[in-house]
Parts: C-alpha cells; structure tokens; sequence
C-alpha cells in the first residue's frame, strides 16, 4: 500500500520500509504495465483537440508512477503544454519525486505545482479558496486506503475533471490476499493511519452509490513471502511489518495472532510453487467517466 495519509505514514524509517516493500513485491511494475495497457488509448480520446493537458496525482509518493503517465503522455501529445500538481503527505516522499524530475529531461518542460499535504488538507485548501481547477486526467494510486471517507473523497475528486477527463484508481483487488489478510484481521490491524480497510469492491459500490460510470481492469501481481516463515528471517520481518501496518511484527501481536495471521498468509492469501510462498497482491485499476 502506498503513500498517503494524513500527516502521512510515510516519513523516516517508514519510508525505507516502504522503498523495500516497492522492490520485493513488484507492485509497480504491475502498476506500469497495466497503465501502460490502458492509457495509450484514454490518452489520446482525452487529448482529442486540447490546446493544453492538465494531470493530478493524488498521494504520488517518489513519483516514479507518475513519470510514466507523464512520460506517456507526452510522447502521444509532443506538442502540447502538459501541467502536473502533486498531492502528496510526506516531504521525504516528494523530495524523492523532485529529485525523479531533476534526473529526467522530458519531466523538466513539464511545471510542476506541489501541494505537500494530505488529500484531506488539499480538499479543505481547494473548498476554502474556492479556485476550483479543472483537470484532464487524475489518479488516485494505493491511496484510498488513508481517506476518512471514500465516497466523499471520490466525489470531489471526479468534480475536478473536465468534461472528456478520466480518474484512475489503482486499488488492491478484492479477495487479493492483502483482501483477505486486512478483513479477517481488520481488529488488530485498523488501528494506526488505516482505520478502515478498503478493496476494489468498496470503491465500486461507492461508484455505484454516486451514479458513476466506470471500467474496471486487473492488474495482476504476486510476490515472494516464503521467508515470512523463517523467523530467524530479517527480509521475512520487514516484509511482515509492512504487510500488517506494524513497526514491527513478532512485537505487535501475541503469539496466537502472530500464528494465526501466518497461516492465513500461507493458506488463504498465497498459493505455493516451487516451494516458494507466493503471496496474490492482485491490483485493481478503475477508470471512471466524468
């Protein structure tokens, strides 16, 4: 899960871990791939005719998500003004993102607004200042997991789109194993930054509940845990403390939640081969309609 909340969670050590969750589980080449299936197409549907192109990105973290839309973008539109705002709650975060820019050429024609706060804040600056700024496209990657109130928080971000615009939200697939694991264990896992954990069937019945039209594509994805199983294992130790929200994981829980979490991992969220544990992080990628 990625990098928004309020405050945010993501600041210090949580960022580390976060960065080696981001390398062991393939989560954005998943994110990459499925983005680059689908948008080449809404791409050109949304720029059909446009003087200029307007991006949101919603809980961006180090960017490295965003310079592939952006990226993309550009190369089906080379002649067309792009602008990109960033929301994004932590500062060690969008320090990395604003490195990303620095080190990538096409990036630097691309001006940049960075508003470093939660989506939240950002929603009370936009309401308050009354400046509502349209946008072409908006996306909302693994973050809706940190909002107080989803429906709430889909609806004013789809009230931000122009009228060819696209929202995307990229959200872990319902029955995934993050699915599985965060339902079954919602008592002892909601309590820090997430206090409501929400799959991709959350978000559409919000959809539906707001009379929005939307596709829904899979973004399929897997990821080595067998070493969660070691406990003399450090990988499996970070890997488990990122996967339950924990700072860390045999410290967090007693030892009948720790087991019982363990072998729902192997059992309900995983299937094995080759001896290996290979977790289901299935993604979920939404684009809704204005």
């Amino acid at each position: 899960m990625a990098a928004e909340a309020q405050h945010t969670c993501y600041e210090g050590d949580n960022v580390h871990i976060f960065q080696f969750y981001l390398e062991h589980s393939g989560e954005h080449k998943a994110i990459v791939q499925c983005v680059n299936n689908l948008l080449a197409r809404e791409f050109k549907r949304i720029g059909e005719g446009e003087s200029s192109l307007a991006v949101l990105g919603v809980g961006s973290g180090g960017g490295e998500v965003d310079a592939q839309i952006l990226t993309l973008l550009q190369s089906i539109f080379p002649a067309v003004p792009i602008t990109a705002d960033i929301v994004e709650g932590s500062s060690e975060l969008s320090d990395n993102f604003k490195a990303l820019v620095a080190q990538t050429a096409s990036l630097q024609n691309i001006p940049f607004g960075w508003h470093i706060m939660s989506s939240e804040d950002y929603v009370k600056q936009v309401k308050t200042k009354g400046e509502m700024k349209k946008f072409d496209f908006i996306h909302m990657i693994q973050m809706i997991y940190y909002v107080a109130n989803l429906c709430e928080t889909i609806s004013f971000y789809h009230s931000l789109l122009k009228a060819n615009g696209r929202l995307m939200i990229i959200v872990e697939a319902a029955n995934s194993g993050w699915d599985t694991l965060w339902k079954t264990y919602s008592k002892e896992l909601c309590v820090g930054v997430i206090k409501e954990y929400r799959s991709s069937a959350e978000v559409i019945a919000c959809l539906e509940s707001l009379g929005l039209k939307y596709d829904e594509h899979s973004a399929p994805n897997a990821f080595d845990i067998t070493e969660c199983f070691n406990p003399g294992s450090c990988h499996g130790e970070r890997l488990l403390s990122f996967m339950t929200g924990s700072d860390k994981f045999h410290e967090s829980f007693t030892p009948d939640i720790r087991a019982g979490m363990l072998d729902l991992l192997r059992r309900k969220c995983s299937t094995e081969k080759d001896g290996k544990v290979l977790f289901n992080s299935d993604l979920s990628c939404i684009l809704v309609h204005a």
